[in-house]
């Protein structure tokens, strides 16, 4: 039996044809920082286009819904105004839980007043097909939220960003999985649930809230940047099976968009670090007790120290400088300083390169947006895959605030959280400059560096912006 709604118009389903249209060109635009701006400009066009249909085919209670979005608008407005750029993956991981949240909501209302949603049948019983999209939509939209939520407090520090693995944890999430999915069949099939009664669909939303935080909590730092890009994929989702509980076809191509290419990169990325997609969303399933956790302070090593005017000298005289940024530089906000040298280097005919890790920093992109900020040249940005080989050849690699990524424990150490993660080959350039604030921190993953203490190494240890801005300050009073 089909939904009893009133057809969309020919002129709404042409609207939301071109805002999908949109959309689909907006992810193509994001593929590359050349394009990225035009491709955020037809993703916003997309939405107007999409939002402003979606209000002319409901216009009862319209000034509730544009109060709700000036609301809405007003806050995100002064959060994006606010927010600093190291703050970026919390608040990407903070509005996925507002997306699965939303889904929630929508679900729950749907259950309670299915009339108003037209996804009864003559008799008033929820329709079966509804119900299963009911149960998907709010089960996925729990788990984004309550998985978001633990990935909001380990990336902002207010979680240990070390695994926190349970005992039986892989037995109690595949447990609750498949009740979920049970359960959701059973309120399909249930007469009491198609008359919007029963806990069936209460008990369904209890557990993927369970499941999204124990999904979660088992995931190091290391993995993180995965985390919020699967996170992201299940906020699509979650949009998706909403739009099919609102019959919004808006809804549904956005929703599968975010969904596909989130899932999408979030295998690309477990490629790019040696890591099983499978492993990763089924909350570390190879994640040790003491993975990803510091490290017991062990005997005092010997390193090599250095100033600024060192590293200002050493780079003059260097034919090649490989730059390798990482999350310290974030911290900071070192990129424009950073750009500075960079060009000052280049002035003295040094070859400038950056080094970009794909999971460097705590989201995908994260040094790329960075540097694309100080308006450093796209043509002298490289990933891992096609740099990785310059470094035996190059002069210098000049670390910024970048651990785990450079760590060759990686490739050596089985025992290690970030073991079998593909790294940048820093130390095998002729001399490595390694900015950091001081000897007694971590990377996140919580793995100390050998590369701190080998013989081609300088530690410059400082707070990042001020090293590098004391670096200009040579550069500009030096030379060959």
């Amino acid at each position: 039996m089909e939904h009893a709604v009133a057809a969309t118009p020919a002129w709404a389903v042409l609207a939301y044809l071109v805002a999908g249209v949109l959309f689909i060109l907006s992810l193509r635009g994001l593929s590359s920082p050349e394009s990225s701006q035009a491709g955020n400009r037809n993703g916003m066009i997309g939405m107007l286009i999409a939002v402003g249909t979606t209000l002319a085919l409901h216009p009862t209670g319209l000034p509730l819904i544009i109060g709700a979005i000036a609301i809405g608008g007003g806050i995100g407005w002064v959060i994006a105004q606010r927010i600093q750029m190291t703050a970026m993956p919390e608040l990407v991981a903070g509005f996925h839980s507002l997306v699965g949240m939303a889904a929630v909501l929508v679900g729950c209302a749907a259950y309670l007043n299915p009339v108003a949603f037209g996804i009864t049948d003559a008799a008033g019983a929820i329709l079966a097909v509804s119900r299963v999209e009911m149960g998907l939509g709010v089960a996925i939209g729990a788990i984004t939220f309550s998985g978001s939520i633990i990935a909001f407090l380990k990336l902002s520090g207010r979680m240990s960003g070390s695994p926190i693995l349970l005992p039986g944890r892989h037995v109690l999430n595949l447990g609750t999985l498949v009740g979920i999915l049970v359960l959701t069949g059973i309120f399909a099939t249930d007469a009491t649930a198609a008359m919007g009664q029963g806990p069936l669909l209460w008990i369904i939303l209890a557990l993927s809230f369970i499941i999204g935080v124990t999904l979660i909590i088992p995931i190091g730092g290391a993995d993180m940047p995965v985390v919020i890009s699967m996170l992201n994929s299940y906020s699509g989702w979650a949009a998706a099976a909403m739009g099919f509980t609102l019959q919004n076809t808006a809804m549904i191509i956005t929703g599968a968009l975010v969904g596909s290419s989130g899932a999408i990169l979030s295998y690309i990325m477990c490629r790019a670090m040696n890591r099983s997609f499978i492993s990763v969303i089924a909350g570390g399933f190879g994640a040790e007790a003491d993975a990803g956790g510091p490290k017991a302070a062990g005997p005092a090593k010997s390193y090599k120290a250095g100033s600024a005017d060192d590293a200002a000298f050493i780079m003059q005289n260097a034919e090649s400088v490989i730059i390798v940024p990482g999350y310290g530089m974030a911290v900071s906000q070192a990129q424009h300083a950073l750009r500075e040298m960079g060009d000052l280097l280049k002035k003295e005919g040094v070859s400038v390169k950056y080094a970009i890790h794909p999971v460097a920093g705590r989201m995908p992109g994260h040094m790329n947006v960075l540097l694309a900020e100080a308006n450093v040249p796209y043509d002298e940005v490289f990933e891992l895959e096609d740099i990785n080989s310059e470094f035996g050849q190059c002069d210098v690699a000049f670390v910024i605030g970048a651990n785990d990524v450079t760590n060759p424990l990686a490739k050596t150490d089985k025992t290690s959280p970030i073991y079998g993660m593909p790294i940048l080959d820093v130390e095998k350039a002729k001399t490595v400059l390694f900015v950091k604030r001081s000897m007694g921190g971590v990377g996140y993953a919580g793995v100390d560096n050998p590369v701190f203490y080998a013989d081609n190494t300088m530690m410059l240890l400082a707070d990042a912006k001020k090293m590098v801005e004391n670096i200009v300050k040579g550069l500009n009073g030096g030379g060959h």
